[in-house]
C-alpha cells in the first residue's frame, strides 16, 4: 500500500507543474480505478493470509499452493477488469466536472484499470513473501518500483527525445510499468525459493485440493475486497461530492489527500503486519498470542502517525507550496485553505490508523464478513448521509472533511468492540479447508 501511495504521489506532483486540470483530474480517476481495483487486489492478496496460517502450521506445501491460488485469481482478475473499462467514461460524463478535466480523468482510469493485472501479479507475490514474513524483501522491491517510477514518471509526461509528451497517461503508463518490474522480480525471488526448497515440496496437488483452496481463498477473501470496495466506494463518492464546492476548493482537497495517502499508508503496511502476525498464530491456534500482537501492531502503528502528521501541520506552508499554483492571489487562498484541512487531516489519522490496524487483524484472524458488514453501515448508513446534509446546509470544504473525524472515530470504536469481543479467535480458517477436502475425496 505504501508502495501505491507514493507511486501516486509522484504522479500527482509531477502532474501539478504540468497543468492545474491534470492535478484535479488524477485523484477522481485514480480512486474511481482503485473502486474495482481494490475489490481483486484485497482478494489476491488474502492468499497472503492463508500463507501467514499455514506458516503458522508449518505446512510449506501448502503456503506455496496459496500462493498459486493467488496468482491464479490474479489472472482471472486482471482479464475481467477490461469489463470495467467502459463504466469510467459514464461515470466521468455525470460527474459534473469541466470536459477538459473529464477527458483526463478517463484517460487516467482507462490505463490504469487495463494495467491492473500487473497490480494483481505483485500482490500475490508480495503476499506470498509478507505470509512468511519475508517482508524486507517486499520492501526492497517496492523501493526498486517507486525509484523507476521516479526516473519514469517525467519523461512519460512531459516527454524526452523519441518518447512523446503524453502528460496523464505518461503518469499512468509509468505506474503500470513500475508494478510490471516489481511483479517480475518478485516472481523471479518465489520461484528461485521454490527450487531451493523442492524437497519439502515434492508431494503432488490434487486438482481438488487446488480449487478447494482458491474456493477457501474466495469466500474469506471476497468480504475482504468487498470492504476495501465500500471504503473506497464511499471515499470516491465524497471525492465526486467536494468536486462541487469550487476549482481551487477541490486542487486544494486533492492536494491534502495526496500529503494524507502519503503519510497514512504505512498504517496499511501496519494492517498487512497484524494480518499477518494475528494469521501465524492463530494458523498455531494460539489465540493469546493473535491478541497481544495485534494490539501491540495497533500501540506502534497509532504511534507511528502521530508525529508526522504534527509534522504536516507545523510545516504546512512549504508542503502546500508543492501544490499551490503560481498566481499569488490563489496561492494565498489555497495555502490557507489547506491549512485548516490538514489541522482536520491529523486529528482522523490518529482513529483511522487504529482502525485500519484493528480491521486487518480481524481480518488476518478470517473475520472478513464483520469488517465488510460495519464499514457497510458506518459509511453508507452514517457517513455520507451526514455528507449530503452538510452539502445542504453548509457546503464548505472544511465541513466536509470534518465529516470524515466523526466517521472514522464511529469505525474505530465498532472495530475496537469486536476485537476485545472475541469472536474472530473461534475462526478456524484451516480446520475448514482441511475439512472441505476430505469431504471432496470421500466423494470421489
Amino acid at each position: 500500500m505504501v508502495n501505491n501511495a507514493l507511486m501516486q504521489f509522484v504522479d500527482r506532483a509531477f502532474l501539478s507543474t504540468y497543468s492545474m486540470a491534470a492535478l484535479e483530474a488524477v485523484l477522481p480517476a485514480s480512486m474511481l480505478a482503485f473502486v474495482a481495483l481494490g475489490f481483486f487486489q484485497s482478494i489476491v492478496g488474502y492468499s497472503g493470509t492463508f500463507v501467514a496460517q499455514y506458516h503458522g502450521a508449518r505446512n510449506a506445501k501448502m503456503e506455496v499452493l496459496s500462493y498459486r491460488s493467488g496468482v491464479f485469481i490474479a489472472i482471472v482478475s486482471g482479464l475481467l477488469m477490461f469489463a470495467f473499462i467502459p463504466i469510467g467514461d459514464f461515470i466521468f460524463r455525470f460527474s459534473g466536472h469541466s470536459p477538459e478535466v473529464c477527458a483526463l480523468e478517463n484517460e487516467y482510469y482507462r490505463i490504469s484499470v487495463g494495467g491492473g493485472i500487473f497490480l494483481f501479479l505483485q500482490m500475490a507475490a508480495s503476499s506470498y513473501f509478507t505470509g512468511r514474513g519475508h517482508t524486507r524483501l517486499v520492501f526492497f522491491v517496492n523501493v526498486l518500483g517507486n525509484v523507476l517510477n521516479i526516473a519514469i514518471d517525467p519523461i512519460f509526461i512531459f516527454g524526452w527525445r523519441f518518447i512523446p509528451e503524453m502528460g496523464v497517461a505518461g503518469a499512468a503508463y509509468a505506474t503500470v510499468a513500475s508494478m510490471a518490474v516489481q511483479w517480475i522480480v518478485l516472481a523471479s525471488f518465489s520461484a528461485f525459493q521454490r527450487i531451493k526448497e523442492r524437497g519439502r515440496l515434492r508431494e503432488r496437488t490434487s486438482s481438488v485440493e487446488f480449487f478447494s483452496l482458491v474456493w477457501r481463498i474466495l469466500r474469506f477473501g471476497i468480504p475482504s475486497g468487498g470492504y476495501s470496495v465500500l471504503n473506497i466506494l464511499s471515499f470516491t463518492v465524497f471525492v465526486f461530492v467536494t468536486g462541487r464546492v469550487s476549482d481551487v476548493a477541490l486542487a486544494v482537497s486533492n492536494a491534502c489527500f495526496t500529503v494524507n495517502y502519503l503519510l497514512f499508508a504505512p498504517m496499511e503496511g501496519f494492517a498487512l503486519g497484524a494480518a499477518t502476525l494475528v494469521g501465524q498464530a492463530q494458523g498455531r491456534r494460539d489465540s493469546v498470542a493473535a491478541k497481544r500482537d495485534g494490539m501491540r501492531t495497533v500501540f506502534l502503528g497509532v504511534l507511528t502517525v502521530v508525529v508526522p502528521s504534527l509534522l504536516t501541520v507545523i510545516f504546512y506552508r512549504p508542503i502546500l507550496s508543492v501544490f499551490a499554483p503560481e498566481d499569488p492571489l490563489f496561492a494565498a487562498e489555497f495555502i490557507s485553505m489547506g491549512f485548516i484541512l490538514l489541522v482536520l487531516m491529523a486529528v482522523w489519522q490518529v482513529f483511522d490508523a487504529a482502525d485500519v490496524i484493528l480491521s486487518g487483524a480481524l481480518k488476518g484472524a478470517g473475520d472478513t464478513g464483520f469488517v465488510m458488514c460495519w464499514i457497510l453501515v458506518a459509511a453508507f448508513g452514517i457517513w455520507l448521509p451526514l455528507v449530503f446534509a452538510v452539502v445542504k446546509f453548509c457546503n464548505t470544504m472544511p465541513a466536509l472533511w470534518a465529516t470524515m473525524v466523526v466517521y472514522v472515530v464511529i469505525m474505530f470504536v465498532g472495530s475496537m468492540i469486536r476485537w476485545h469481543r472475541g469472536k474472530w479467535m473461534s475462526i478456524n480458517v484451516l480446520k475448514t479447508h482441511r475439512a472441505k477436502i476430505s469431504a471432496g475425496k470421500h466423494s470421489e
